[in-house]
């Protein structure tokens, strides 16, 4: 299949305005995207989030950011607020709230994430899916998931443990166990680099077990980029590229 896979069943907080040009064909659109930092109960715990919701009059389909192995930064609040200028509600969660918060520091929170428990990190995951079907702009059963890097493989990973998710993405991030695999009911897509050795190389894996279990699972691995494009943007024409095929795979599972 080339460069492409396509594998299918037979195979509240701080308010922020936040004003943006977007792109559509030849014409420029104003669109105004309303930002915020919200608070909700993980077990007995508080998880703190970056939500971003778009311009529209009906209840929009929902999409949970997982962040890479820095934690929240820059790129995650970018990206939450592109998910609502493209039609979603996008809930950022920071999975370092127990410990604090997302630090100063990068090389803090690598240390933090790495330490960071599976089983804690789906009950807060389900917390802000729990969270997002609270908000009356969301379809409390349309919400789908995409994280990076480190936040790629909990999505993956979490796709196998929530089986009303409608779709996920993972964007260059390692797949879970195949047996893991077998209980993922969403469609997924796969957004991966081609000087990434050290993913790629789990893709042939990735394409037997859900072609073994007869997952809905499509892929791409983009040409002349490294491991986390979509954020250093060395290549913008492949980067964006690969975002509007995000887009449209989530229109696709959660608009409809």
């Amino acid at each position: 299949m080339g460069r492409n896979g396509w594998y299918r069943a037979i195979v509240g907080g701080t308010a922020l305005c936040v004003v943006a040009i977007a792109v559509t064909g030849a014409a420029f659109v104003r669109r105004d995207v309303h930002a915020e930092y919200v608070k909700y109960l993980s077990g007995k715990d508080t998880i703190t989030g970056y939500l971003a919701y778009p311009e529209r009059k009906d209840p929009a389909p929902a999409v949970v950011v997982i962040f890479e192995i820095f934690g929240m930064s820059d790129f995650v609040r970018q990206t939450t607020e592109q998910l609502a200028r493209d039609g979603f509600v996008a809930l950022a969660p920071d999975l370092l709230s127990r410990r604090g918060g997302t630090p100063p520091s990068t090389d803090d929170a690598r240390k933090l994430i790495a330490g960071l428990n599976p089983d804690t990190l789906t009950l807060d995951l389900d917390a802000t899916v729990t969270y997002l079907k609270t908000l009356k702009a969301v379809r409390g059963d349309r919400i789908g998931v995409i994280g990076f890097c480190w936040g790629g493989g909990q999505s993956f990973r979490y796709a196998t443990n929530n089986p009303a998710l409608r779709a996920y993405v993972v964007c260059y991030g390692p797949a879970p166990d195949a047996a893991a695999i077998a209980r993922i009911h969403a469609k997924g897509l796969g957004v991966y680099a081609e000087n990434d050795a050290r993913i790629d190389a789990g893709l042939t894996d990735v394409a037997a077990a859900v072609k073994q279990y007869a997952k809905d699972y499509r892929y791409t691995v983009y040409p002349g980029v490294g491991h986390g494009f979509l954020r250093s943007r060395e290549r913008p024409e492949v980067a964006d590229s690969a975002w509007r095929t995000v887009v449209r795979f989530f229109r696709e599972g959660l608009e409809r």
